[in-house]
């Protein structure tokens, strides 16, 4: 570790168990974004359950505000991935557009094997109700963002809602609009 950096070191530690606790905390909050791989959703939701759990039995290294933190900043960090989707629906509508518009492009330039057309309407609705509604839920029981917390589940809720409704149509407009670009070029 470079000299240059031994004044922000000495913020955000002072002994070697510190730097190990950071370090642990860094990794799980990158690796937070991994919300494909089963056995670590698996993982975290225990870890949620652990720490919020009415009588929970802790890690005697860690206390069970530690814990409570380290989870909350995990989710926190999920959260901030799919923040468009807690949002205005015209938020949520331009980042999924942009996002439909990355994945066709990739399928029709061979860099993904399938059609992304074909499921994004059911896959934007089970995304909301497997992953984007429930952890819009823990964040609202936990309380992290305050009175703003059920502000993120009702977004949540409403833009699933209208994507049920609307949701067909606006695919068809992403890919008129996909094959309307692609004529221009």
């Amino acid at each position: 570790m470079g000299k240059e950096y031994a004044a922000l070191r000495a913020c955000i530690y002072h002994t070697e168990d510190d730097l190990r606790r950071f370090r642990q905390l860094v990794v799980n909050t990158v690796m937070a974004t991994d919300i494909v791989d089963k056995e670590l959703q698996t993982l975290r939701k225990t870890r949620w359950e652990t720490a919020f759990a009415e009588t929970s039995v802790q890690d005697s290294s860690l206390s069970s505000d530690d814990c409570k933190a380290t989870i909350v900043i995990e989710h926190l960090i999920q959260a901030s991935d799919v923040s468009h989707t807690m949002q205005h629906w015209y938020i949520y509508k331009s980042w999924n557009e942009k996002f439909f518009m990355e994945c066709y492009s990739a399928y029709k330039t061979g860099r993904a094997d399938s059609d992304p057309s074909k499921n994004w309407y059911k896959g934007e609705i089970g995304f909301f109700d497997f992953y984007v509604i429930p952890l819009a839920k823990k964040l609202d029981n936990c309380g992290v963002f305050g009175v703003s917390s059920h502000e993120y589940l009702n977004y949540a809720q409403s833009n699933r809602d209208e994507w049920a409704r609307e949701g067909e149509g606006i695919v068809k407009e992403y890919l008129t609009k996909y094959k309307e670009m692609a004529t221009q070029q």
